[in-house]
């Protein structure tokens, strides 16, 4: 499959409990809100991005993607992102990232891909360490039912559903520093006391 068969999807559809209840995915970092930092990042990689946001929807927009809100009620996390995203999008391959990521490997869809296709798995995450990124995933399309299902439980909790599929993990110690993620004001703050590359 080629760049084209991936949809691109930027989770940004928490309420941003640790940073106070602000929209995380439009907090200023360097001039840019960490949304298009994200974007920029990810747009090379795949055929089309897409948003996934919850409220600020029209300002989502703005950044020229699609925004899609959860189809489940109450900001129920990463997982109600990723049924939005694969119930929308006809590509046969998805790839999430959080919002709050900007430093995201620029390689990172292709080696994921290479990892799912090698091994014939349902899902491909990246680990650093004995650390797995779950909301870096590369998911196949088709399992949007298997999805519907534990999500019907109430289950919201992606280590569990991770736990029942075939899942490669893609090692990535040569850019641990790119799953560094922003939870709080004060690290946001911090990282923009320093210059960052595009």
């Amino acid at each position: 499959m080629t760049r084209a068969d991936i949809t691109g999807v930027i989770l940004a559809g928490g309420q941003g409990r640790r940073m106070g209840g602000v929209d995380k995915g439009l907090q200023d970092l360097n001039g840019r809100p960490l949304v298009q930092w994200v974007l920029e990042r990810l747009a090379p990689q795949v055929g089309a991005v897409l948003i996934n946001a919850n409220q600020n929807l029209e300002r989502y927009g703005e950044f020229g993607c699609p925004v899609l809100p959860d189809r489940i009620p109450d900001f129920a996390g990463p997982l109600a992102g990723l049924h939005a995203a694969l119930t929308h999008a006809p590509s046969p391959l998805l790839v999430t990232v959080p919002c709050d990521s900007p430093f995201l490997p620029a390689d990172l869809v292709k080696r994921l891909q290479d990892a799912l296709e090698a091994q014939n798995a349902d899902i491909a995450v990246p680990r650093t360490g004995n650390q797995i990124h779950r909301a870096f995933c590369l998911t196949r399309r088709e399992i949007l039912p298997k999805l519907v299902a534990f999500l019907d439980t109430g289950e919201r909790k992606v280590g569990a559903w991770h736990a029942s599929l075939n899942v490669a993990e893609v090692g990535f110690d040569d850019q641990v520093d790119a799953f560094s993620n922003i939870n709080t004001l004060e690290e946001l703050a911090h990282l923009g006391q320093r210059p960052l590359e595009p």
